[in-house]
């Protein structure tokens, strides 16, 4: 059993959160503005803690962020470097701009703190199935230590090199996930406009190459009249295909394919519809 600090128990934090318990390890978490799976994680063995500095007497051996953005996942970092000892294991599960993780690990080197960043495919489902997929980015010896931990939560974890490279990796998977998050509403949006059968419009579409697990997730749900299936934030897709344009400025194509996703995900958010999930977008008026 291990003493494990975790920042960010949310839609996808929980899930990996509740693995790390199933795995028989001592859990502290800490809250945010959403109590309610800091609830539940606690009714499920965690220990809340009030504040970071709750931290330093846990003897942490390691600790996991899962926050929204690379400023707010460095400004924690300048918190926790003065607060963490040089034994514990920083395991970031940010998506973060191309260059955020390389410079999130330079503010725990100052302390000698050893840091990863995984960034993850899938959604809470697979989080709680433990069945994500991890992408890495770390020195070997630090991808050594992390992968107890890693085959917690992860089907399938890939070390891609160094800090940075997960990133780089993460991001232009998600340019492919979001790009076809994208494509799909509009399917599903035209298909009832058009007053098309829905089922018979999905049946066909998993039939050709547009079938995904996107494609499944969103009609699975869409044809029992619940539009959740794609658990991502239309404010979410925003920031990554923001990180996603800046990565593909050198690729004026590819840039142009982000961006107009992007502004597809903006009109959402400016019209009041930032916090839906990417599928509830296809109601939208």
């Amino acid at each position: 059993m291990k003493n494990i600090g975790f920042i960010g128990v949310g839609y996808m934090g929980y899930g990996i959160a509740k693995n790390i318990l199933k795995a028989g390890h001592k859990l502290f978490v800490v809250a945010n503005k959403n109590r309610e799976p800091i609830e539940k994680i606690v009714s499920e063995g965690a220990i809340e803690v009030k504040n970071f500095d709750e931290f330093k007497d846990k003897n942490l051996d390691v600790l996991f962020k899962c926050v929204t953005n690379t400023p707010i996942a460095k400004e924690i970092a300048e918190k926790l470097s003065s607060i963490l000892s040089n034994n514990c294991l920083v395991i970031d599960i940010t998506t973060h701009n191309k260059t955020g993780s390389i410079e999130t690990e330079e503010i725990y080197k100052h302390k000698n703190i050893r840091y990863i960043e995984c960034p993850v495919m899938g959604g809470p489902v697979q989080a709680e199935e433990g069945v994500l997929g991890g992408i890495v980015g770390a020195s070997n010896e630090n991808f050594k230590i992390a992968e107890p931990y890693l085959k917690n939560f992860c089907k399938n974890y890939f070390h891609f090199g160094p800090v940075g490279m997960g990133a780089k990796s993460k991001l232009l998977n998600n340019f492919l996930t979001l790009g076809n998050a994208a494509l799909i509403n509009h399917l599903a949006k035209t298909g009832k406009e058009f007053g098309l059968d829905m089922k018979k419009l999905f049946e066909v579409a998993k039939l050709g190459s547009g079938n995904s697990a996107a494609l499944n997730r969103v009609f699975d749900n869409l044809l029992e009249g619940d539009f959740t299936g794609f658990k991502f934030t239309a404010k979410n897709s925003v920031k990554d295909l923001t990180y996603i344009q800046d990565l593909l400025k050198d690729f004026p194509e590819a840039e142009k394919v982000a961006e107009t996703n992007k502004n597809y995900f903006q009109k959402a958010v400016d019209d009041g519809y930032g916090e839906n999930f990417i599928s509830e977008l296809i109601n939208k008026k």
